[in-house]
């Protein structure tokens, strides 16, 4: 299967039956071929509404909660997005035409290698992909204007609410356990944070520390 004209409609409709309905988050996911970021035995089932295996044990995500976070984030074409687990790189591929600067940053090192070269080739600019620890955030680069993590911590990062400036927004899956997570939408204001709960989800854990590979 190919991202062709007919795909690109059942992606799209399957987008909108689930509640995504932003015009800018659709025609980034419409740009962005999925199957270019799925590789081994699973690449054909690359177009379906599923989350997948990658390497280093982790998991692209489905396009539908791809579409759900991303229209959550409400990205503005000026500003600069902080992405923790950048895995395949498919979300940072649809943020870069978004936002006016994606950094993502993921703890495996294959897996930063592999998202650089697939971005590269698709020509993308504006996304910077770094190997560290995701729960430390980039200090050197805040504040952000939207924060994505697309990894589930027990609360929402400390390090990582001090990073987002006034009025930015971050949306994080929260949860104590792999089966009982709900994804958050926290804005920052000046006198704290407002916290709105969006949906269940289920994510791969948020872990301290780089990656044995």
């Amino acid at each position: 299967m190919t991202f062709d004209a007919e795909t690109r409609m059942q992606l799209l409709f399957a987008l909108r039956s689930k509640g995504i309905t932003e015009h800018r988050v659709l025609d980034a996911m419409e740009r962005v071929d999925r199957g270019l970021f799925v590789r081994g035995i699973f690449a054909d089932r690359c177009y379906e509404d599923m989350p997948l295996p990658i390497e280093c044990g982790q998991t692209i995500s489905q396009p539908s909660v791809v579409g759900l976070m991303t229209q959550a984030l409400d990205v503005s074409p000026r500003d600069k997005v902080l992405e923790i687990g950048t895995g395949s790189g498919y979300q940072a591929a649809i943020l870069s035409h978004l936002a006016r600067r994606v950094y993502t940053v993921d703890r495996h090192r294959r897996l930063v290698r592999a998202a650089r070269e697939v971005l590269q080739e698709l020509g993308i600019a504006n996304v910077t992909v770094i190997s560290g620890d995701g729960g430390h955030g980039l200090p050197e680069q805040a504040p952000f204007d939207r924060i994505l993590v697309t990894a589930a911590a027990e609360d929402p990062p400390p390090a990582l609410l001090a990073q987002l400036r006034e009025g930015g927004i971050m949306v994080v899956p929260v949860g104590q356990s792999d089966h009982v997570q709900t994804l958050l939408k926290v804005t920052r204001h000046a006198d704290g944070f407002d916290y709105e709960e969006l949906r269940p989800v289920r994510f791969v854990p948020l872990v301290e520390g780089m990656g044995a590979d």
